[in-house]
């Protein structure tokens, strides 16, 4: 089960992240996890250009090692960068040093002072941890953990393309930070709905732009 729209109690309950940005302008932020990987983040660039849009990608570490000439496209093309983990660890099963740990070494690779939990999961230890000295020290950055307040639900394979698009119109709204991701599985629906998704809002006026 998880939740299209960020419900205003957990965003109460981890005060110190970040969910969405400014209300006020016409601005969406999109982001993409779990890449970088040969063809969809490919795909992924291509349909950004084509809107002249920006984005912030969340990187596992494994794939950049993997795929390090798709990870350079992408800060070519003047895109954020995120730090996903380098395993993509599931926080509430991870012990904090571990998850620590694991951060870092995608750190060394992504340079960003941007992260995303795996699964949107990760303790209220593990968030004063990566807060911590400990991490700005290493990392010469002071860390934004970034959440999101509309889930495309694109990883879902039950559901339909046209079912993940529905689910970011109806729900974004003016500074929302949405979520897809460049991966294999969610791949079928991702090629649907964002092309989508940047024409419909690309109408009614809206800049997409990066976290960073």
């Amino acid at each position: 089960m998880y939740l299209i729209k960020t419900p205003l109690l957990l965003k109460w309950y981890y005060p110190s992240l970040t969910w969405n940005k400014s209300r006020t302008e016409k601005v969406i932020y999109l982001t993409f996890d779990d890449g970088p990987i040969p063809n969809v983040t490919d795909f992924v660039l291509k349909t950004l250009e084509a809107f002249n849009a920006k984005a912030t990608f969340f990187c596992i570490g494994d794939n950049i090692i993997k795929h390090p000439e798709v990870f350079q496209r992408v800060k070519n093309d003047g895109h954020a960068i995120g730090n996903h983990t380098f395993n993509h660890l599931k926080g509430w099963k991870t012990d904090d040093e571990t998850y620590l740990q694991n951060t870092l070494k995608c750190q060394k690779l992504t340079q960003t002072n941007l992260f995303r939990p795996p699964y949107g999961r990760i303790k209220k230890s593990q968030v004063k941890s990566l807060k911590s000295k400990v991490f700005n020290v290493q990392s010469n950055l002071e860390l934004n953990i970034v959440m999101w307040d509309v889930l495309s639900g694109d990883f879902d394979i039950t559901i339909a393309p046209e079912k993940c698009y529905q689910n970011v119109i109806r729900n974004a709204e003016n500074g929302s930070i949405i979520v897809f991701h460049d991966s294999l599985k969610a791949f079928d629906r991702l090629e649907y709905a964002l092309p989508k998704t940047l024409d419909y809002f690309s109408k009614l006026g809206y800049k997409f732009l990066s976290l960073a």
